[in-house]
C-alpha cells in the first residue's frame, strides 16, 4: 500500500492522485503507475480547468500498471482507491489473485467482479502512509 501511495503522488491531476503497485509471486514489486495523461502527452493550459471534460482522458492508475506486465506475472495489486469496474476487469483478466485498497469506490462493481472471479478483495483503510493526501476533492469519481 505504501509503494501505490508514493506512485500516486506523481499524478498530474490536480483534484484526484491515484496510484498502484503489482507484485509478483515472490512477493517483489513488479510495477508501480498513477492516474494520468498518455505518456509524453502536454496538456493544454487550459485542460485541468474543467474536471468533467477532462475525466474521459485520464488513465486509470490500474490500467497503466497492467501495461507494465504480462497476463500471470502479478499475483497481487495495491491501489490507493478501489479499482472501478472497468479497472476491476482488468485486473481479473491479468490474472491477479490478491487487491488490497484503501478508499472505497461506491460506484464500482469491483465486489461483484471479484466474487465471480475468485480474486480476493480486501479492504486497507489504515496503512502506514494513509495521512498523505491523496484525495484533494470530495468526490467518488476516480
Amino acid at each position: 500500500m505504501a509503494l501505490a501511495h508514493v506512485a500516486a503522488l506523481r499524478s498530474e491531476d490536480p483534484y484526484r492522485k491515484v496510484g498502484a503497485a503489482a507484485l509478483d509471486k515472490d512477493n517483489r514489486v513488479i510495477g508501480t503507475a498513477y492516474n494520468g495523461l498518455y505518456p509524453g502527452f502536454t496538456a493544454p493550459l487550459d485542460f485541468w480547468d474543467s474536471r468533467d471534460e477532462r475525466q474521459k482522458f485520464m488513465l486509470h492508475a490500474e490500467i497503466n500498471l497492467c501495461s507494465l506486465f504480462k497476463r500471470g506475472e502479478a499475483r497481487v495489486v495495491a491501489c490507493t482507491t478501489m479499482p472501478c469496474t472497468s479497472c476491476m476487469q482488468a485486473l481479473c483478466a491479468h490474472g491477479v489473485k490478491i487487491i488490497y485498497y484503501g478508499l472505497d469506490y461506491k460506484k464500482s462493481e469491483a465486489p461483484a467482479i471479484a466474487a465471480l472471479y475468485g480474486v480476493e478483495l480486501v479492504h486497507v483503510p489504515e496503512y502506514p502512509l494513509s495521512d498523505i493526501p491523496l484525495r484533494l476533492v470530495e468526490d467518488e469519481n476516480h
